[in-house]
């Protein structure tokens, strides 16, 4: 196994406990918290269950493909990120953090989203393209009853935080800087949290639900390391609203009659100057092909982009989330859409994926069709291929089925992927929802 360098465990002083823990295929942190020194003594590694990255949202070993059932549920070590070492001011001086990486025998897990991500930028850096990214997270804050624990109302509606002098927030808010004043000391605490991780965050804005709000990452030219910034971000606003007494929620669609939340992706390419090739002669070509092969994996994508049952909700006319894979310039009404700006910011705003998709698989299937579409030198059409799957169960076959995206994926992920999501919608709809009892009581 590779040698941790001893910089790349040893947390801030004062530190007494240290949060290690791997980024599931949910995008949701699963680890242990442990004494400081013995983190360090360990040498920044970790041993736990290696199901810990594939249990369903919420925590349940749904054992898929026999793993963490069959198999005996085996350790796997998880190694320290080098560069992940960061505090949690939300919890306090003396907790850290460490962002982990599986192994097992020193080999890398084949279903660590994180391995699957790092492969495909390998994979397109080795033909020559460098992709430059960015992240923007969309989320919810929800008021909760501190004394019952609740976080709806009597409707089972999640409650927005109330404005101050006006009550809980009713009306669509997008732009609204009242919004961002009313907030402003969680906003700010987060944004605080997030520079103290290293974690570059840019605007913050008022989005179109009542208490919703997007949080823009500054871009790079190191995909895994956006996408972990795209799930620490999570983590930290997630840690930063329980501490004032709120909740965070990347629910794709918390309100049936509001906006619902997404993970927006901002893709281009460099060349080994730093230039912008979208933005360069023939860029607009390559940019073309790269829109083309979105488009091509977009139906075998759709599972990985809107990994739960209710987050299909979110696709529906006027709410500028397109399933229908149509691209075009400056328009949010496009799932790709070509931003405004000048040559050196040329990109692509990829708009399909739900916020509580897995940021490491989302970005590992954009690179894929991106490589897919400029290798291949194809073509996109205005309003894209159709046939996109439009709930849960025909998104999973259609990973399951793909062809395309599969090439880019360890053999058994599809399968794997498919057999964990069908079993936690499975269990999601054994339950009754309130509304089957107005229907059919």
């Amino acid at each position: 196994m590779p040698t941790v360098a001893k910089a790349d465990i040893v947390p801030p002083p004062g530190t007494r406990f240290v949060d290690a823990f791997v980024i599931d295929v949910n995008g949701i942190p699963r680890g242990k918290r442990l004494p400081a020194a013995d983190f360090v003594a360990s040498g920044g590694r970790v041993a736990f269950s290696a199901s810990a990255l594939v249990l369903d949202a919420q925590g349940h070993n749904q054992g898929p493909l026999g793993i963490g059932t069959e198999d005996g549920d085996p350790d796997a070590t998880g190694e320290t990120v080098p560069g992940s070492i960061a505090p949690v001011p939300w919890a306090g001086p003396q907790i850290a953090q460490a962002l982990l990486t599986m192994r097992t025998e020193g080999t890398p897990i084949w279903f660590d989203p994180r391995q699957i991500l790092a492969d495909i930028v390998v994979r397109c850096r080795a033909d020559g393209l460098h992709p430059v990214v960015a992240c923007e997270l969309e989320f919810y804050l929800v008021e909760r009853d501190i004394e019952r624990g609740l976080e709806r109302d009597a409707n089972a509606a999640p409650r927005p935080p109330a404005r101050p002098g006006a009550g809980p927030a009713a009306s669509a808010g997008h732009l609204c800087l009242q919004d961002l004043q009313a907030n402003a000391p969680l906003l700010h605490a987060l944004h605080e949290a997030l520079t103290a991780q290293g974690i570059a965050a840019g605007t913050l804005v008022s989005e179109y639900g009542p208490g919703q709000f997007e949080v823009n990452l500054t871009h790079g030219p190191d995909p895994l390391r956006a996408a972990d910034e795209a799930a620490l971000l999570r983590r930290a606003t997630h840690g930063v609203a329980a501490s004032q007494g709120l909740r965070a929620s990347f629910m794709a669609k918390p309100y049936a009659q509001k906006s619902g939340s997404g993970l927006h992706v901002h893709v281009s390419l460099v060349d080994a100057a730093g230039r912008n090739r979208f933005g360069a002669e023939r860029g607009q070509a390559l940019l073309e092909h790269a829109v083309a092969g979105m488009q091509a994996l977009h139906a075998e994508s759709m599972a990985i982009f809107a990994p739960s049952f209710s987050a299909y909700r979110r696709y529906k006319p006027g709410a500028f989330v397109a399933a229908a894979g149509a691209w075009a310039e400056n328009s949010r009404a496009a799932a790709f859409r070509i931003p405004p700006g000048g040559p050196a910011s040329r990109r692509i705003e990829h708009r399909i994926a739900c916020a509580d998709a897995s940021p490491h698989l989302t970005m590992a299937a954009i690179l894929a069709a991106l490589h897919h579409g400029i290798t291949r030198q194809l073509t996109p059409t205005q309003t894209g291929p159709g046939g996109v799957p439009n709930n849960i169960f025909s998104a999973l076959d259609a990973l399951e089925r793909s062809t395309a995206l599969a090439a880019y994926l360890p053999p058994r992920f599809p399968a794997l992927f498919a057999a964990l999501k069908r079993a936690e919608t499975a269990a999601l709809l054994e339950n009754i929802a309130l509304a089957e009892w107005d229907y059919y009581l």
